[in-house]
Formats: C-alpha cells, structure tokens, sequence
C-alpha cells in the first residue's frame, strides 16, 4: 500500500448523499481479479451516457475545472451498499487519494485505509462551507496532512480531523494486513517449525 503522510490537490464536488457502492463501481466490472484497472469505470452509470462510452458532459468528474481532480468531497453516507472492496479500488485507480464527507458506511471507510485513500470525516457544516468554497473558487485545492490531522486551504481555512492512532500509523508507514501480518514474519516461521517437528 502506498504511504500516506501528506497531499495537496484538487476538489472535486460532489453534491451527492447516500453515494452507495453500486454507483460507485458497478456489479459488471467485479469480475477482474485485479486491484487495477478500475479507475475507467468509477461512477459508470452516472459518468456515461445510455452508449457506456461517451462522457456525460453534465457529470462531476466529466466536468473541466474537476479535471485531474485527487480529492472527492461528497455528502453523507458515503460508500454505503455492499462491501465490495473494489468501489476503493476504482477510487484509487482514477487517482483520488483524498474522500471527504459527514459521515462514511463502515465497511467503506475501513477498506479506504487498507488501501492508502484517506477518508475523513467532517461536521455535515464544515463539509457545507467545504462545498461553499469550492464553488467560490477556481482550481479549489485543499492539504491535507495526516501526521498533523489537518486540512487547508489557501484562503484561510484550518481544519483537524479525528483519526483512530492505528490507523494513522498504517497509512503513515503504508502498512496494509498483508504488511502488518509480515511485520511478524520471524516468529510465523518459527511457529511453523515447531509445529512440524
């Protein structure tokens, strides 16, 4: 998993709540066995029209100004549906490294962290003023520093953000189960020996 410590980069709004797993990547492209690949059909009923190959020029992501866009603000409830791990996948492959809003679905929020997207959580009224000034100003970058827990703007705004310590210290050091699981390798090893003799 890749580290997380610190990232700026550009909003993209999206003034959605209750965003649920389905739309986030559809059942159809559950198939690959891969971790890649998917960033091509996040949001793919909403990002297409009926042809699923041209760009619905009214969506958020197809929008110029959210071109080239690493931070997802969105309402509350977000990643809500099933657990389908492959929804952070998506999100990851089309390069958001960032999710902003009020509230997550549980299971999405714990994938967002084993995969190296920082989810973070905000009142449903800092998450209002985020939206506010994303659309008072072009080019809307946000920081983000996850060492600190805090996110910036370059108008003014400071805000922290709750984190549980573990899970800050996975991303910090991109330790996903697979990395924490191996941190223990020497004593795995010689469990098995013994085991076996």
């Amino acid at each position: 998993m890749q580290a997380f410590t610190q990232h700026t980069g550009l909003v993209c709004a999206m003034d959605r709540a209750n965003v649920d797993t389905d739309q986030i990547i559809p059942k159809q492209f559950l198939k690959r066995i891969e971790r890649t690949g998917y960033g091509p059909f996040l949001f793919f009923d909403w990002r297409y029209l009926a042809d699923g190959t041209t760009d619905d020029p009214a969506f958020e992501l197809n929008l110029p100004k959210n071109s080239g866009a690493t931070v997802l603000l969105a309402r509350r409830n977000f990643g809500c549906g099933s657990s389908r791990e492959h929804a952070v996948w998506a999100i990851e492959n089309y390069g958001f490294r960032v999710v902003i809003a009020p509230s997550f679905a549980d299971i999405f929020y714990n994938n967002c962290s084993k995969n190296g997207v920082l989810p973070i959580r905000l009142s449903e009224e800092q998450v209002e003023d985020l939206f506010q000034r994303a659309a008072k100003h072009p080019g809307y970058k946000l920081h983000v520093d996850l060492a600190t827990c805090t996110v910036k703007d370059d108008h003014g705004l400071a805000l922290t953000f709750a984190i549980d310590p573990s899970r800050q210290h996975n991303m910090l050091n991109g330790l996903d189960d697979i990395a924490l699981t191996l941190m223990h390798e020497a004593k795995i090893t010689a469990f098995e020996k013994q085991m076996v003799s």
